[in-house]
């Protein structure tokens, strides 16, 4: 809790009557006060920062929001543009993949001698699929076909499991760990 101001005065000077009503009347314009100098520092940081400095990265960066983002889905999008360092390799676009979507939560398939990539999207991170493309469309190179989907699972990816193994897993949740030891 913030200090009052009665509270830097000395007592005697409480006992009159214009002094305390003098910091009862200038309280609210101190703590706009505070508050201003909270967002400023605030802003300094993406993690921290609010609406209006936001809406500045934004602007600064060129990236323009959805109606429907909220306010840590619009960091986010700013903090991909931030992370977009060139010249990019296969190993920095995995974490940077890995950073979007989770681990698990993409697939990369790079066709070097067609000079194609193929990104799929795991539907856990679906709403992070327009922010690879942007940073595919940012950091690929222009004579690559880049393409990206969703990653659905396949009638072919099921079927090396049994339906014991499949009755212990939703559809979002296909692990090695419980493939059997020979496959």
């Amino acid at each position: 809790m913030r200090k009052k101001l009665q509270d830097y005065l000395p007592p005697i000077l409480l006992r009159t009557y214009e002094f305390p009503l003098l910091c009862e009347t200038e309280q609210p314009e101190i703590d706009r006060l505070h508050d201003a100098a909270d967002a400023v520092l605030d802003a300094q940081f993406l993690s921290t920062a609010g609406e209006y400095a936001i809406q500045r990265y934004e602007k600064i960066f060129g990236v323009a929001p959805q109606d429907t983002d909220t306010l840590d889905e619009r960091r986010f999008k700013v903090l991909t543009r931030i992370n977009t360092q060139l010249p990019f390799s296969v190993r920095r676009l995995r974490q940077q993949l890995a950073t979007l979507c989770g681990a698990d939560g993409y697939k990369l398939e790079v066709g070097g001698g067609k000079y194609t990539l193929t990104v799929k999207v795991a539907l856990t991170a679906k709403r992070n699929q327009q922010a690879v493309e942007e940073l595919l469309a940012d950091i690929v190179p222009a004579n690559m076909v880049c393409t990206t989907s969703l990653l659905y699972n396949q009638h072919a990816d099921l079927t090396r499991f049994t339906h014991a193994q499949l009755a212990l897993l939703t559809h979002f949740e296909i692990r090695e760990e419980v493939l059997p030891d020979g496959e």
